[in-house]
């Protein structure tokens, strides 16, 4: 008797992993337009009732199974020693995130999904909630090697990388070449930020 309620908790866990699943797998086939509650209900073998019993509407649930599929991809930022290095790192890392990306732009041109998520800072906050800033986290520890001045760290700077990636695949849809992440990092971002040059790597 005791074991029951765990039993029913994992039940219901493993259910709920299961439909964010299909949804994640549901986005990619058929875009946040394509996506119905009574769709992803009938792939992940359950009943649309069930689904409204967590989730609102389909705009949370296209959220939560992004939610989901960020789980499943760790984004750390290693200490590498080196700014640079890390910057290259961090980039290759953001765009394994491409589809990722692709599908919250997606998401926030549609009318019906900005009813809920009224603006991409609404949508970032839900989806940073509790997930380190692994860009802040680099940043620091880039200012206590004393590899840059933390006064060139403006709300202009350093959110360009990011935006740079962000721009580069809502156009391709994919992740930039090295080569290009290069270029952004030594040609654009370090000599912002005022970086003590380093060896290239």
């Amino acid at each position: 008797m005791d074991a029951s309620p765990v039993k029913r908790r994992r039940r219901n866990a493993a259910l709920e992993q299961a439909i964010l699943g299909v949804a994640w797998a549901e986005l990619l086939d058929h875009g946040y337009a394509g996506l119905t509650l009574a769709g992803v209900a009938s792939r992940a073998g359950t009943s649309r009732t069930v689904l409204a019993r967590r989730w609102a509407g389909k705009a949370d649930l296209a959220v939560a199974a992004v939610q989901y599929e960020l789980d499943q991809r760790p984004f750390g930022s290693p200490d590498l020693g080196n700014l640079r290095a890390e910057l290259l790192d961090y980039l290759q890392r953001l765009g394994g995130l491409a589809d990722v990306i692709d599908l919250t732009f997606s998401m926030l041109l549609d009318a019906s999904f900005r009813e809920t998520y009224t603006s991409p800072q609404a949508l970032r906050d839900v989806l940073m909630g509790g997930r380190q800033n692994v860009f802040a986290t680099l940043m620091a520890r880039a200012a206590r090697r004393g590899e840059l001045n933390p006064a060139r760290l403006t709300g202009t700077v350093v959110p360009l990388l990011n935006d740079l990636m962000g721009h580069y695949v809502l156009l391709h849809r994919t992740p930039p070449d090295p080569t290009l992440c290069a270029a952004w990092v030594d040609e654009i971002f370090l000599p912002l930020v005022g970086a003590v040059p380093n060896q290239k790597v």
